[in-house]
């Protein structure tokens, strides 16, 4: 059984506004949706129904890379029930292509495919199979051109071009038309600092395309309106992002795109780009019906960006003493056909590429490259998981040349606060990296398990393999491997990071009620329960309902970044405080004469009551708000303002806060044959605050499981001669299910954060980084081999690869 523990340290700073509301802020209520979820009741996107509606199914490229000589789709449009058949030429404006940054994707196929699977043609028709059928009845011509799959394939001379005359490409900066972006960090003299180095260690580590593998498929359903426009209801991670993105190719202006957050099974990042979006609204605008889109699971993995995998190049050095001298890395991700975050993902992976650790002299290049392969954008951990499976193996290598204990050799390197990163920025607030190593040591080891005296009574289950009945514990070595991360939080490098909120509090039935409306997507992190968390703390009161998240609202931003209790639950922070200072001017104006403390006094809203910060009740909050209008604020909030990284030295304040996280990993290999089985996974996080116990121990142990899966199992294989993808299913692809799932004890540290809202740490991203290198530097130990690629498969454990 999982276990957490809870730990404040004496005289820790904090900014918690101290208001004792039940059901508010640092109580583990429970969601809202979460009954709904657990019997089935809940209505995700793909559950969505409408009276006539038509269905829509999208023909996929099958090469990766070829010139489109003719498209027919006349069979396809002759079949009945068929209502509309549309390729490029039928898009409507002028504009054609969308991009999260770059607006180089477009809507279907323009004369060329890029990669294996994308969207050629949209059906619309009305049965699912219909539509499917017809599809099928596409004829097209394609005219294979040579792929790019790799590094050298993408950067030499005479390379096939993924966009040619890319008029972003410049030189100096970006060198070459196939690398997407480029990032440079240059920080003291790595030169003169290998002078000074006695031990020098590099490593060349490989990791592998991951699958958000989120379990609702991408769906939504499209419905034309009278005034021209339509109504999307989709599942997505940001709403305001999807609906730049479509209006344009749509024609039209914003105000008639109206997009309402429908039941989401999970996101990861795979969902902040477009998927469907824009194909079901321009089928619904084409036939005048509304349209509805489920991706199936095979369609899935084409549908959505993956994890970038990564080649990375690194060397580092130490005194004898153990001390870091210095440190080079190149960091190569693998972007795909289109750009989708990659620019960010680059940022990311270049500014955090030294961990979390105390290192002055830095040369580190980090570049994304166009390819034939899928496209790779956002999923958690956004580059700095690629980054911290490097370095945390380097700082293995470091420790063991050395002679030193891995722990101690991390903890004598270890940033704190006031460290400058190697952007030269100060890390100013707590920063607990040797602390967060010292408990997950620490923790108590898990009982060795006797497999010569086990007997017939033993639990196969708990044996590498055992379910397949292939051990019976014979060649078992266990291994125990120690890793730690840092990760930014929120929208970095001067991006515009802000999210609004909308509360709106008023008597109904006698009773307070506030209402909280926010464009935030809800895909499972808990947003919805903290809002209502935050509102009653702010506001005093007991109802609180959640409004659906829509457009007509301002922006809150994406749901990634580990940013939507930061910023979101800030921007309800926020307006709460407006309107409780709106019903105090109130309470001043009624009953000011009455009693000096409505003017004198320190007043907050506990209990349903206004109270003086001595306790004494002065009126109640109904009372004060009957007769009155409802009051009803919408603001802004934005963190303090970040920098873009100079695109020559790499330095700029570009992050607004960092977040760490420690593992201890506990695994049993079967030498002979392969199999891992990982007992038990200990982990240890700062989160700052923690608003609700439940969810981030929850998200501490879903992050944790996803970095287990990209260790010994997750992996999207690509045709490196075709650049067509072979497991797109989950069949082929596999995830940890609970019987690969181990024990995750959990440490929570609230460190504050004096910037930030009630000192919180934005905490969903961070676990995902040290597990994957935990689980491996564990595999390691326990079979004395050096392994550096992401997954580990049997046949790398056997020696037969």
């Amino acid at each position: 059984m999982a276990q957490n523990t809870r730990t404040v340290p004496a005289g820790t700073p904090t900014n918690v506004t101290q208001k004792h509301n039940k059901g508010g802020i640092g109580e583990s209520t429970l969601r809202p949706d979460g009954t709904l979820k657990v019997t089935g009741e809940f209505a995700y996107s793909s559950d969505m129904w409408h009276e006539d509606m038509l269905w829509g199914q999208t023909l996929r490229s099958t090469v990766a890379h070829a010139e489109i000589a003719s498209i027919d789709i006349s069979e396809a449009l002759a079949m009945p029930g068929v209502y509309s058949v549309l390729t490029y030429d039928d898009l409507p404006a002028e504009m054609k292509n969308y991009g999260l940054e770059i607006q180089d994707t477009p809507v279907l196929a323009n004369g060329r495919v890029r990669h294996h699977g994308e969207p050629v043609a949209l059906v619309a028709a009305d049965h699912p199979e219909t539509a499917r059928r017809a599809a099928a009845k596409i004829k097209i011509d394609y005219r294979e051109l040579p792929v790019v799959t790799d590094e050298a394939s993408a950067l030499a001379a005479d390379a096939p071009l993924i966009h040619p005359g890319r008029d972003d490409h410049h030189s100096g900066h970006v060198p070459h038309p196939n690398i997407v972006h480029r990032q440079p960090i240059i920080r003291g003299n790595v030169e003169e600092a290998r002078k000074r180095a006695d031990v020098i260690v590099e490593g060349e580590y490989t990791f592998g395309m991951q699958d958000q593998a989120f379990l609702g498929p991408e769906s939504g359903l499209a419905v034309p309106a009278e005034d021209g426009g339509v109504d999307l209801y989709v599942a997505t991670q940001w709403l305001h992002s999807d609906l730049k993105q479509i209006a344009p190719v749509l024609g039209l202006p914003e105000e008639k795109v109206r997009m309402t957050l429908s039941g989401v099974g999970g996101a990861f990042g795979g969902r902040e780009d477009i998927s469907m979006q824009i194909h079901a609204c321009l089928l619904a605008l084409a036939t005048n019906k509304p349209v509805k889109i489920v991706y199936n699971r095979f369609e899935s993995f084409f549908g959505h960006v993956h994890r970038h995998p990564a080649k990375l190049y690194y060397e580092h050095g130490a005194t004898k003493d153990g001390k870091l001298t210095h440190m080079k890395c190149k960091i190569v991700l693998d972007g795909g056909a289109y750009a989708s975050a990659s620019p960010a993902v680059v940022g990311n992976a270049s500014s955090l590429s030294v961990g979390p650790y105390v290192l002055e002299d830095v040369d580190i290049e980090a570049i994304a490259l166009y390819t034939n392969n899928p496209p790779c954008g956002a999923m958690r951990g956004f580059g700095a998981v690629q980054a911290c499976f490097a370095y945390e193996a380097q700082m293995d290598k470091l420790a063991a040349k050395l002679g030193m204990d891995p722990v101690e050799f991390r903890q004598l390197n270890a940033m704190e606060m006031g460290t400058i990163m190697p952007t030269g920025q100060v890390v100013d607030s707590p920063a607990p990296v040797a602390e967060l190593l010292r408990r997950v040591k620490a923790r108590p080891l898990p009982p060795e398990r006797q497999w010569e005296t086990a007997g017939e009574g033993a639990d196969v289950r708990a044996l590498p393999g055992g379910l397949s009945n292939t051990t019976h514990g014979e060649g078992v070595v266990r291994g125990i491997g120690y890793a730690v991360g840092i990760k930014n939080v929120g929208f970095s490098e001067g991006f515009d990071d802000y999210s609004t909120a909308r509360v709106r509090l008023e008597v109904i039935n006698g009773e307070p009620v506030a209402m909280v409306h926010t464009a935030m997507a809800e895909v499972g992190q808990g947003g919805v329960t903290v809002h209502a968390q935050i509102a009653r703390t702010e506001l005093g009161v007991t109802q609180v309902t959640i409004h659906p998240a829509d457009t007509q609202v301002g922006s809150a931003g994406s749901t990634s970044a580990s940013r939507q209790t930061y910023m979101t639950g800030g921007a309800v922070k926020n307006t709460c405080e407006a309107v409780r200072e709106a019903v105090l001017e109130i309470g001043r104006r009624k009953n000011g004469s009455y009693h000096p403390a409505w003017a004198t006094a320190e007043l907050l809203l506990e209990g349903g009551k206004v109270v003086t910060d001595g306790g004494e009740v002065l009126a109640d909050l109904a009372d004060v708000l009957e007769g009155e209008d409802a009051i009803d604020l919408e603001l802004e909030f934005r963190h303090r303002p970040t920098v873009a990284f100079d695109l020559k030295t790499g330095q700029g304040d570009g992050h607004v806060q960092y977040t760490f996280a420690a593992h201890r990993a506990v695994v049993e290999v079967d030498t002979e044959l392969g199999l891992v089985k990982v007992v038990e996974l200990a982990t240890a996080q700062d989160v700052g605050k923690a608003l609700n116990m439940l969810s981030v121990v929850g998200q501490i142990q879903g992050g944790t499981t996803q970095g287990l899966g990209v260790a010994i199992m997750e992996e999207i294989i690509v045709d490196p001669k075709t650049a067509k993808v072979r497991n797109p299913s989950f069949t082929d692809y596999l995830i940890p299910t609970i019987l690969d799932t181990p024990t995750i004890p959990v440490d929570v540290l609230e460190l504050a954060d004096p910037n930030a809202p009630y000192g919180l740490r934005g905490m969903g991203e961070a676990p995902t980084l040290s597990s994957t290198p935990a689980v491996i530097a564990a595999i390691r130990a326990a079979t004395g081999l050096e392994i550096n690629k992401t997954p580990i498969r049997p046949e790398a454990l056997t020696g037969t690869l």
